[in-house]
């Protein structure tokens, strides 16, 4: 059902929030601006993510809130790349980042608190095929249970190696306790905010914010995930990511 609020599926009042960290400069992916707005398919990374959360249940028709963070001096093209999105009823924010992909998510985090969120999702926006089912499945999942975040992840099919600083293996872990972790990641609000509190260096350091969220104290679940769910950070990622959507409209 749409205009699904918190109140409905776990007996809380608030507005769920999303929050998309969008200010990465995509130097590694050879952009001259914001990776955000790099098309593919026809479309920017932004467009594909902002499209799965208007088509999402939980997100779309006005039922909740998505802030993007983008870096200050992008701000205006963000705005101009939201319009399709709030166009189909969408309520998206657009809102200036930090130096790191953490600060920025605290800064989305700070402009979208008015929506008063019980449960929030963090998303990359170079993860462009998350899907209106998984978006779901991680709000309701997370609305369901008792612990503080429940985050997509597939399991590790490769054998790791953990190596020294020669390249040399210290460890072979064992595989069936490895995971890759994706966004989205769903969040209670009140862990999120504590573990955004940590120190800069923290902050800067950190590559995913279910990571904080583990080191202070909290309680992650992993939610099943295996299907595509790339990042883009390379122009192969970029060309692969173009393939995977001409098969898929095929």
């Amino acid at each position: 059902m749409k205009n699904a609020t918190t109140r409905d599926r776990a007996g809380g009042s608030k507005t769920p929030l999303a929050l998309i960290a969008a200010g990465g400069e995509g130097k590694r992916l050879g952009s001259i601006g914001p990776k955000a707005l790099v098309f593919c398919g026809g479309r920017s990374l932004l467009a594909w993510c902002l499209d799965a959360f208007a088509r999402s249940h939980a997100y779309g028709d006005g039922a909740g809130t998505v802030v993007v963070a983008a870096h200050a001096s992008d701000l205006p093209a963000f705005e101009a790349a939201a319009e399709e999105s709030r166009a189909n009823g969408l309520n998206v924010v657009i809102t200036e980042g930090g130096p790191s992909r953490s600060h920025s998510v605290a800064a989305a985090l700070s402009a979208g608190q008015s929506a008063e969120p019980e449960i929030v999702l963090v998303h990359d926006a170079a993860r462009i095929f998350t899907t209106p089912e998984l978006i779901d499945a991680l709000h309701d999942g997370l609305a369901a249970d008792t612990v503080d975040a429940l985050i997509a992840a597939a399991p590790v099919t490769d054998t790791i190696k953990r190596v020294n600083e020669q390249r040399v293996v210290v460890e072979t872990p064992p595989r069936d306790q490895l995971w890759a972790v994706q966004t989205p990641q769903a969040f209670r609000t009140e862990a999120l905010a504590r573990a955004l509190s940590a120190d800069d260096e923290t902050l800067a350091n950190a590559t995913d914010d279910a990571s904080l969220v583990e080191a202070g104290g909290g309680t992650v679940r992993l939610y099943n995930h295996s299907a595509p769910n790339p990042k883009i950070t390379t122009p192969e990622d970029l060309a692969a990511a173009e393939a995977l959507i001409s098969r898929s409209t095929v």
